[in-house]
């Protein structure tokens, strides 16, 4: 989007309102609704989107970008160009059956992808909020997408504010920008012309696009919305960057490439070996390339890779974690630290009165104890119940409180800043109700660090809230059980030592006084004058419910969780010690700032609380981790926090208080924003990896042990065999098409079942895998390795002695076709026994075995063995394979249990 008129090159913070209003083409009433609509179709939607969003088709196109697809289409165009060599035929079956895998895979990825996107969209939709225009004279509530440059928005307190605006009125208007500049004070909003070399937390006469009023009111006239807002242009940044691969992606793509690469050698050495060595005439060397790349491409891994990342996405969304890229569900396995903020995430993001003191006595609402006078550690065992609220002696402090404020307030919501909100809810819980009218305000303000209101209820009453030591100054009596008493120095101090304890649990903590006014137009200075002290209130955003048990499953999982937040030190340490952190050592990001990159990859090691942390900090911390080989959840929900995000193995944003670009950023979405998602996230993710590792090693160690068929059957069967596998184009151990049907029926079906594997216990009671192990770990490829060469062994050896008993090359095929996929369905259940998973536990593998058998028998007993060139077979030769299976088994428990105590051993070591 451009200004309406692009000849302005001024500043918006710089120009004059009656200068905006003409470059907007706009006035004080705002847009007609025909403007409006002539704009949104102009300008585009306000809304944050990422800079270049991938098109259906693009979407589409990218799931053929693999090294096994490109090696299927060469066998594919390789069983075409048979026909163009003297006395060849292409074969039309096999490239369509090949065509149709890839067709199938592509289509299946492509589904999964376009959910994945359309939920991101869903939850977009779902977190725009409205916003107040005035429209054809008049305040409208609309879509804020719908807003456009030169609308006029109406700002209220506990709103956000839709698009980047030019302030026109301000009654004490301030607005959080936290989430664009990472200050947390509120910024109070004005109307004067700034200068243009002002910085953007400075210009006092803007509003921006993801921030919120956090109090008063007034109006704006939008200057810039969706991408050319300043949130929009830290999007735009981000769209830019390159995406980093997931662990898990680029373990893929090296699988892919390596099969690729060995499968691109063999055909090499068996077609030289046989252009050498043998009388095999060009055909058949082709064939036999054509068919060794086929049985060297587990078609159906990238399928069952996506079904089974989709499968975990769709689990985490009931959890409420939406996953905006489906490697990340595998990423999350091998996560081992956790970076988390506090509000919200650890906390409710909700301040709650916790401790009242009025009268020499302390109210402890989170433990139910009442703390008497004298030391503030001493506690009488007097309960703090609703009914102590509504004693007599707090009753003054809480409506205090209740008046002091700016919360508005309906039947089941508050809006206004959180302290206040605390303050107006712990009064309506006591069932004080305010009356009289307010007549005067005199604001809070960073310098007074007190706010005072002006009350008429028949008579005129002052009543302040602010720093405790600011009120004690202003004050020279305090209300003791109803009645007033000189302010003695001894008492000053009791109440700064209640003030001190109370801070040293955490709470922010603000003091509150009265006083009867004659003249209400006096000075603020004689107002606030000899006041009456009327107690302390302290306050707390307290944990949320699970997350200490959360973190202490991580901790036995062997994650540890980093406490990173924006609040103070002694705020940051007791939240870290209620959750289960220890706070000891805590640092300050002025101490980040102090330390060199060296000195704070040794901090983070034993460090678990870092306060007053700015977004610069969070990626200086996420990279020292990251030095030290950690594999790191990252959680934001700020502008500034995008980078630490994009950087961030796993980044995590938040989908209830998080911004549009703090989304965009991330690969996954707490819906909740609760800590405890993120737990169950990862153990998603273990279990997931877990499924991925079994599926791979079943297809691979089948496609290893179909390309040995191949090689060293072809091999010694040019050697055993000549009359049959000399000078004849079928001279094949298993035909393409017989190889394609095997991997599509026989192995696809089963693994994607595996897929679905329910979880085994115990999950996250083990270590975190190293970052650097992959799904193939020499455990594993020890295991594709035996069950390849047993399976290339067993049923070669029953292929040549069908050869030599029968003559039949076709039968010795049928036989040999028959005991992989027998094999192959059966020995699934080898790999689940070392997870101890029994078969009944997954009915869907149940399933896909009796569906796979069901169709492999109705290819072998029906016309259609015709078409894949198989006979029926015999009961004789079925005892052959039950006798092949059966030394099979007997070989593969050999084996493994000899690899399993050599691990172990290896492991005990």
């Amino acid at each position: 989007m451009t200004r309406p008129d692009s000849e302005i090159s001024e500043p918006w913070h710089t120009m004059s309102t009656d200068d905006v209003f003409s470059a907007l083409a706009t006035g004080e009433t705002g847009l007609s609704s025909d403007e409006a609509a002539r704009r949104l179709s102009e300008y585009g939607t306000n809304d944050i989107h990422d800079a270049e969003r991938t098109s259906v088709f693009e979407l589409l196109v990218s799931q053929f970008r693999d090294p096994l697809i490109y090696l299927l289409v060469v066998a594919a165009l390789l069983s075409l160009g048979v026909g163009f060599i003297p006395g060849g035929e292409p074969n039309y079956t096999e490239t369509a059956f090949i065509v149709l895998i890839i067709g199938v895979n592509g289509l299946f990825g492509f589904v999964q992808d376009y959910q994945a996107t359309r939920s991101i969209e869903a939850l977009r939709e779902l977190a725009s909020p409205d916003a107040t225009v005035y429209r054809d004279g008049r305040k409208q509530t609309i879509d804020a997408e719908q807003v456009v440059p030169g609308d006029i928005i109406h700002l209220e307190q506990g709103d956000a504010i839709p698009a980047d605006a030019r302030v026109l009125e301000s009654d004490e208007l301030r607005t959080s920008e936290s989430p664009l500049t990472g200050e947390s004070a509120p910024v109070e909003k004005a109307t004067e012309t700034a200068d243009e070399e002002t910085p953007l937390a400075e210009r006092r006469n803007m509003v921006y696009k993801n921030t919120t009023v956090v109090k008063g009111r007034g109006s704006a006239v939008v200057v810039e919305t969706g991408m050319e807002t300043e949130v929009g242009g830290i999007a735009t940044q981000l769209g830019e960057a390159d995406d980093q691969q997931t662990p898990f992606q680029a373990e893929v793509e090296h699988l892919g490439k390596q099969i690729g690469g060995l499968v691109v050698a063999l055909i090499v050495l068996v077609v030289a070996v046989q252009f050498l060595f043998t009388a095999t005439d060009p055909v058949a060397i082709l064939l036999v390339g054509i068919t060794l790349a086929v049985a060297g491409v587990p078609e159906g891994l990238p399928a069952v890779v996506t079904f089974t990342l989709a499968l975990g996405a769709r689990e985490m969304v009931d959890r409420n974690a939406l996953v905006r890229r489906l490697p990340v569900v595998e990423s999350l396995g091998s996560v081992d630290v956790i970076v988390t903020d506090k509000t919200g995430t650890i906390t409710e993001n909700r301040m709650t009165v916790t401790r009242l003191y009025t009268s020499g006595s302390v109210v402890d609402l989170s433990d139910s104890t009442t703390k008497s006078e004298g030391d503030p550690g001493e506690s009488a065992q007097s309960t703090a119940d609703g009914d102590q609220l509504t004693t007599p002696a707090l009753v003054p402090l809480l409506r205090c409180g209740a008046l002091c404020n700016n919360v508005e307030r309906t039947d089941d919501e508050y809006r206004g800043e959180p302290t206040e909100v605390a303050l107006q809810r712990i009064a309506d819980e006591a069932d004080v109700e305010p009356t009289g009218e307010r007549c005067r305000a005199i604001q809070f303000s960073s310098e007074r660090k007190r706010m005072t209101v002006l009350v008429d209820d028949g008579a005129v009453t002052a009543y302040m809230k602010g720093a405790p030591e600011v009120v004690l100054d202003r004050c020279n009596t305090i209300l003791e059980d109803g009645e007033t008493h000189d302010l003695t120095d001894d008492k000053r101090q009791e109440i700064l030592d209640q003030t001190e304890s109370f801070a040293g649990d955490a709470l922010r903590v603000l003091g509150f006084a009265s006083k009867a006014i004659d003249d209400p137009s006096a000075e603020p200075d004689q107002i606030e004058d000899e006041m009456v002290f009327l107690g302390l209130q302290g306050m707390l955003d307290p944990p949320r419910e699970g997350v200490e048990a959360a973190i202490d499953d991580c901790q036995s999982a062997g994650v540890r969780t980093v406490l990173a937040t924006g609040d103070n030190l002694t705020t940051a340490e007791a939240v870290g010690e209620q959750v289960g952190l220890d706070p000891d050592g805590a640092v300050t990001g002025s101490d980040i700032d102090d330390q060199s990159d060296d000195q704070l990859t040794s901090t983070v090691e034993d460090v678990d609380v870092f306060a007053r942390v700015a977004p610069d900090h969070k990626v200086r911390l996420l990279n020292a981790l990251q030095d030290n080989g950690h594999t790191v959840v990252m959680t934001g929900d700020g502008v500034n926090d995008a980078p630490a995000l994009t950087q961030a193995d796993v980044g995590v944003a938040m989908g209830g208080r998080g911004t549009d670009v703090a989304r965009q950023a991330s690969d996954m979405i707490l819906r909740d924003d609760n800590f405890a998602t993120i737990r169950d996230a990862i153990r998603e993710g273990r279990g997931i990896f877990e499924n991925v590792r079994k599926f791979v090693n079943y297809l691979v160690s089948t496609n290893t042990g179909e390309v040995l068929v191949v090689f060293l059957g072809v091999l010694l069967g040019s050697l055993l065999f000549p009359a049959q596998f000399s000078g004849t184009s079928q001279a094949l151990i298993l035909t393409p098409i017989l190889i394609l049907w095997i991997n599509l029926v026989a192995d696809t079906l089963p693994a994607l079942a595996l897929g679905a594997d329910p979880h085994a216990d115990g999950l996250m009671d083990q270590p975190p895998r190293p970052p650097d192990e992959g799904v193939i770990n020499t455990r594993v490829l020890v295991s594709i390795l035996t069950i390849a060469t047993l399976l290339a062994v067993t049923g070669l050896g029953l292929f040549f002695y069908a050869l030599d008993t029968t003559g039949s090359l076709l039968r010795a095929q049928s036989l040999l076709f028959t005991f992989i996929v027998v094999v192959e369905l059966i020995r699934i259940q080898v790999i689940r026994s070392r997870y101890d998973q029994p078969l009944r536990s997954n009915p869907w593998l149940v399933g896909a075995i009796g569906v796979s058998l069901l169709v492999h028998i109705t290819v072998l007993y029906t016309p259609i063995h015709d078409v894949f060139q198989v006979v029926p077979l015999t009961l004789v030769e079925w005892g052959l394979i039950t006798a092949g299976f059966v030394v099979f088994l007997l070989l593969n428990v050999v084996i493994s249990a000899l690899n399993n105590r050599l691990f172990e051993s290896r492991t005990s070591k």
